[in-house]
């Protein structure tokens, strides 16, 4: 091997070292006389050495007045690994602190050692990370796929070349469902902002960054970003392709909107035809300021839907005031809906604004409005239509502009047959109806929720979500869930505090859960939703004659997808 080529190969080295630069992870390179050829800042800030200190020395020289550090290590054989993987270093004041460590020969293309590269990073799970470095592009994808955030690359023409396993959690798209595709279709759109700035990157070769990126996971839900795009080259400096680096902002993302108290619509998760059809209509009844009645079980979500209602709405920024009807004693009911005045009763030192007058310009939602006596509804059904009302001990009416979302897990229509609810109450309440299904009847939507749930659970834990055995999935996803969404929730979280791996097992469930009789042994539940599916699917086959190429087209896909929706809905002849 020619000692120049052997220069383009370190060469191209030290472009990997500026790549695990944006990485955070320190990295040198020597040649076969041991001599340092390269060292990024990260490996600079990690051994307390600059650049100038070390180039060009005899790296068991330089390491050698570092405590416990071991000298580069050249392994005779291809795809051997020296050095150890975790190592003690001390800083001038005597603190302990742990890296992890590893070194790799470098080949030439006849298989021939020309170098070590060696890998640091303080406090790093890195582990197995690389068999060997070659001198062509894909020489250091193990270590890109036991990173912690997620990596993938492209060729010059956008389709990804490389995706790893972080990338596969974050996003839910398998690999092999993503290699040779386009990236546009994890960033909604070639348009998208994140494809512009990876494009970008490519054409000058500069970094380009994104604090508020997106993807569009497998399920089609927008996921939280934060991203770095730079380009890629190959050992003559020409740009090959590009690379993203990725964060999960989920987490931050849910932290916002507890500060804000502000939901979106695609906080709420669903794509059953029921869920659908809610979708459909919540934006357009956000807009108005009419008022809304919500029917559902408990756990289905009620409190949600109410809070996107107002946070979509035009009312967005003014208050938002939740008032629990059957938490309320029905004493205090009135004093609590529209406040008192100082002297109304004993006790009463001075004036108390009620629920109604905080939410002036807002909206106020009335929950468990089925349990509210009959006393308590003539007085709100006046302050309903008017707009105002007495303060308890008041003389004087005050008038409020609020918009009233009110909820219920009981059916007033039967409490008003049965005398329990006023029917004039019931119509002003349901001028805009919503009925939220239990989520036994929206099966469909298992697969998503569990994995929405699941992530945001891992989110705030900090940790990345575990897998889900097939065993384990089989049992979740043949649950009633009298509980609905709150106790898929509640079963989730059990799961992932009791599961110390990496994987939740059917004994990381509830007790209750593994006690139902046939639990494991009774056949997945039918998908709904896949049988509407497979019959638009079929018509569009029909009608295309069956031809594939054809079908696609009409459809809006590409072969591929088509292939994959056969499969899956059980049409492949």
């Amino acid at each position: 091997m020619a000692v120049e080529s052997n220069d383009h190969i370190m060469l191209h080295c030290e472009q990997w070292l500026d790549l695990l630069d944006e990485l955070n992870i320190g990295a040198f390179t020597v040649n076969f006389q041991h001599r340092i050829t390269a060292i990024n800042y990260s490996a600079q800030a990690l051994i307390g050495l600059r650049v100038n200190e070390v180039l060009g020395q005899d790296c068991r020289e330089v390491f050698t007045g570092v405590p416990c550090m071991v000298s580069c290590i050249v392994s005779p054989k291809p795809g051997q690994a020296g050095g150890e993987p975790v190592v003690e270093l001390f800083d001038e004041d005597h603190s302990r602190y742990l890296i992890t460590r590893l070194a790799t020969p470098i080949y030439d293309q006849a298989q021939q050692v020309v170098g070590c590269l060696t890998i640091l990073q303080d406090h790093s799970p890195i582990s197995d990370l690389i068999d060997r470095v070659h001198y062509e592009e894909r020489s250091l994808k193990h270590i890109l796929d036991s990173l912690d955030i997620g990596i993938f690359t492209v060729n010059r023409g956008g389709l990804i070349t490389f995706f790893n396993k972080a990338a596969e959690r974050i996003s839910g798209y398998d690999r092999r469902e993503v290699l040779g595709r386009p990236c546009s279709m994890i960033f909604a759109g070639s348009e998208a902002l994140d494809v512009c700035l990876l494009k970008g990157s490519m054409a000058d070769g500069g970094l380009r960054q994104s604090g508020k990126g997106r993807i569009v996971d497998r399920e089609g839900i927008s996921v939280p970003i934060r991203a770095k795009y730079l380009a890629l080259k190959n050992e003559k400096g020409v740009t090959v392709g590009g690379l993203a680096t990725f964060h999960d902002l989920t987490l931050v993302h849910q932290l916002n909107q507890a500060i804000q108290a502000r939901y979106t619509f695609h906080d709420m998760i669903g794509k059953s035809p029921a869920m659908q059809r809610i979708f459909n209509r919540v934006e357009t009844v956000a807009r108005s300021d009419a008022t809304v009645l919500i029917e559902g079980p408990t756990g289905t979500g009620k409190d949600l839907l109410a809070k996107v209602l107002h946070s979509v709405g035009p009312r967005a920024g003014k208050p938002w005031v939740k008032v629990n009807c059957a938490a309320l004693p029905d004493t205090l009911l009135e004093s609590e809906f529209f406040g008192y005045v100082k002297g109304a009763f004993t006790g009463a030192s001075r004036d108390k604004p009620g629920r109604f007058q905080e939410a002036d310009r807002g909206t106020i939602f009335l929950d468990e409005i089925g349990d509210l006596p009959l006393s308590m509804q003539a007085k709100l059904l006046r302050a309903i239509e008017d707009k105002e009302f007495y303060p308890l001990g008041s003389r004087h009416t005050r008038k409020v502009d609020v918009r009233i979302i009110s909820a219920t897990n009981r059916d007033l229509e039967r409490l008003v047959a049965n005398g329990l609810f006023r029917q004039d109450l019931f119509y002003r309440l349901n001028v805009l109806r919503f009925e939220l299904p239990a989520l036994k009847e929206r099966p469909s939507d298992l697969p998503l929720l569990i994995r929405h749930i699941s992530r945001r659970l891992c989110a705030a834990r900090g940790a990345p979500p575990p897998a889900i055995d097939k065993e384990t999935l089989q049992i979740l996803l043949n649950h009633d869930y009298p509980g609905n969404v709150r106790e898929l929730e509640n079963i989730l979280e059990h799961g992932l505090i009791v599961c110390q791996g990496e994987t939740i097992q059917p004994q990381h469930l509830p007790e209750y859960l593994l006690n139902q009789r046939g639990a494991l042994q009774r056949p997945l539940r039918a998908d709904d939703g896949h049988a509407a599916e497979r019959q638009r699917l079929r018509k569009a086959l029909d009608h295309c004659h069956w031809h594939r190429a054809r079908t696609a087209r009409s459809l809006g896909i590409d072969r591929t997808t088509l292939w994959r929706k056969m499969k899956r809905l059980g049409l492949l002849s």
